[in-house]
């Protein structure tokens, strides 16, 4: 049912933290939200490993919310959503088409943590 994960971690300073990981750390940018202007979202390799960085002005701070979360592909999101349900995730956001070609949902796992399901449309 699932297929691929990475974290995503969200950043009130996108170019700053991609600025870090591009030319420090030696990722590269496979991917990009949208095409032009300011970037909402990018998705990094470094070898076999991705980093998402997703812009978020409230993310900063020790009140932040949650600075991170785990993306899950999953071949069906709607029958990846029920799953987590019935195995105790709280469904935060149900499936929904996204703009960029994908159906997305939100979930806390048990232990409160942000996991975010996405299939491929």
């Amino acid at each position: 049912m699932f297929t691929e994960a990475f974290p995503i971690v969200t950043t009130p300073d996108l170019p700053r933290l991609l600025a870090f990981y591009l030319d420090v750390v030696g990722f590269e940018m496979t991917y990009r939200f949208p095409d032009g202007g300011d970037p909402e979202f990018v998705a990094l390799r470094l070898g076999d490993s991705e980093l998402g960085l997703a812009a978020d002005p409230k993310a900063g701070g020790p009140s932040a919310a949650h600075r991170w979360e785990l993306c899950v592909y999953a071949d069906d999101c709607d029958a990846a959503v029920d799953a987590l349900r019935t195995g105790g995730a709280t469904v935060i956001e149900e499936p929904v088409d996204q703009p960029w070609g994908e159906r997305s949902a939100r979930v806390i796992d048990p232990d409160g943590n942000r996991v975010l399901v996405l299939s491929r449309l």
